[in-house]
């Protein structure tokens, strides 16, 4: 005892670098990861370097690489890498555990020596999800005194502590929900039952009645939800399950919730407990079956102004649970030839309220003002592609034209051969022959042409012939 109260009073003088740096605080999800890194100086590169930790005014080695080299724990989550060239340690900590939380540092030669920057308090938290009516089960480390709290912005409020030596007590809430029981291995247990959704938030295994953190605990809870909708004066049926185990001999109820009120009990499975009377009490049936934890309520009849949000929930001592959130929507019945929405639509129209368009409607609009678009122009890209076509044709049967007319009428050019015109008017007068002399004859030299059987009329017709001479012009010009 004398020797620990010794390293106790001797810690701040161990550690001269460690009391005078102040920790990053450095919080991370179990199973996490963390890395860190320690700067040091030349002269301590020769020096084996520590990752060491502080917790409960103890501290021990962790991990220790030598000048170059890396160091790994046992369990392989620790490792320590050193880089000599610039000169620093990284520290790489993985499959975080609740239990790691504390503080650690870098030292060198051992860790009660010359301390190096980089010192940090880790706090890793375990994380659980759960629905309504669920069991919260958490180990705690073994303490004489330890308490169950709930972490607030002013403090941490208690919700079960135990404070005894006996190691066969279990302590329970005034709540009644939360208790801590002592386990095998030196291990207390804390268990919440019948969790609600605002039960969520953050709780500690706490010690000593300044409740230090041993232990944290960030608690998600979830409600089961159901959506229904049905139309006036038909029936639903609503089944809702509840863990067989703990729940099942416990009364199960019906009720109507609205926003800042209790929820009003419509039905119960326990006919001594009281109901308040309702407009849908007549229509309203609940059974139950323990065997396989399902509740069945049925509502028949249904008005509008049975549209609302109700509960599944456990009835006991007066008091309800949520089991389950149902929002029913009772829409409004039409008449028979009606459309959906056209009495509510003239309603509000005669009441000088404008319908807003729904999302629906402003789609169909868009769609079709782009498609009158896309059809205006197909219009009027067809119509100028038309116009296009007949002025080309139309251009291309001039040119045609005259060309006939050209071939028609013009004289035999030197170096042409015969070829005669197929125009329509040649029943009306007498053919012409273009002639392509292919060289210059001499006057004198008879001129001759040659036509194709298939070119000759099969009918005999009056032929012109004319003798055509031509006379050399300096540039070769013609007469």
């Amino acid at each position: 005892m004398a020797m620990e109260l010794r390293a106790l009073f001797l810690l701040p003088l161990c550690f001269p670098g460690l009391q005078g740096q102040t920790s990053e605080v450095q919080r991370r999800r179990e199973g996490g990861t963390v890395y860190i890194k320690c700067p040091y100086t030349q002269t301590e590169y020769d020096y084996t370097k520590y990752w060491c930790l502080q917790r409960d005014g103890q501290w021990q080695s962790l991990v220790s690489t030598y000048s170059v080299g890396k160091g790994q724990s046992s369990d392989k989550r620790i490792t320590v890498e050193n880089d000599a060239t610039r000169k620093t340690v990284s520290i790489t900590m993985t499959d975080l555990k609740t239990e790691d939380s504390g503080t650690y540092f870098c030292a060198v030669y051992n860790c009660y020596n010359f301390i190096l920057p980089g010192k940090i308090s880790l706090n890793v938290f375990k994380e659980l999800l759960k629905w309504e009516l669920d069991t919260l089960s958490v180990q705690c480390p073994y303490r004489n005194y330890m308490a169950w709290c709930r972490r607030e912005q002013t403090g941490c409020t208690v919700l079960a502590e135990r404070q005894t030596f006996s190691r066969r007590s279990a302590v329970k809430s005034l709540q009644d929900r939360a208790s801590i029981t002592y386990k095998s291995a030196g291990s207390l247990t804390v268990t919440m039952e019948k969790l609600q959704i605002s039960d969520s938030g953050v709780y500690w295994c706490a010690v000593d009645p300044e409740h230090t953190r041993l232990k944290e605990v960030v608690l998600s809870v979830f409600k089961r939800t159901q959506q229904l909708t049905v139309q006036e004066s038909g029936n639903v049926s609503v089944q809702c399950h509840y863990i067989i185990t703990g729940y099942t001999a416990v009364s199960k109820a019906w009720c109507k919730k609205k926003e800042g009120e209790e929820c009003i009990v419509l039905a119960t499975t326990n006919p001594d407990l009281p109901v308040e009377p309702s407009t849908a009490w007549a229509g309203v049936s609940i059974q139950d079956d323990p065997l396989q934890g399902i509740v069945t309520i049925t509502m028949e009849q249904l008005q509008v102004q049975d549209s609302g949000v109700y509960w599944c929930a456990l009835h006991e001592n007066s008091s309800l649970s949520r089991m389950e959130e149902i929002t029913l929507n009772v829409s409004r019945a039409l008449p028979r030839g009606a459309f959906p929405d056209t009495e509510s639509k003239s309603k509000e129209i005669l009441l000088g309220d404008s319908p807003e368009p729904s999302s629906s409607e402003n789609t169909l609009v868009i769609l079709s003002v782009v498609l009158f678009i896309l059809l205006l122009l197909a219009l009027v890209t067809s119509t100028a592609l038309g116009v296009r076509h007949y002025k080309l044709l139309r251009r291309a049967g001039d040119g045609e034209a005259g060309d006939t007319s050209d071939r028609a009428e013009g004289t035999a050019q030197p170096g042409s051969t015969g070829r005669r015109g197929s125009s329509q008017e040649d029943s009306k007068g007498p053919p012409y022959i273009n002639l392509d002399v292919q060289s210059q004859p001499s006057p004198e030299d008879p001129l001759y042409c040659n036509v194709e059987p298939s070119q000759a009329h099969r009918t005999p017709q009056h032929v012109e012939y004319a003798i055509i001479a031509f006379n050399q012009s300096p540039r070769n010009g013609r007469k």
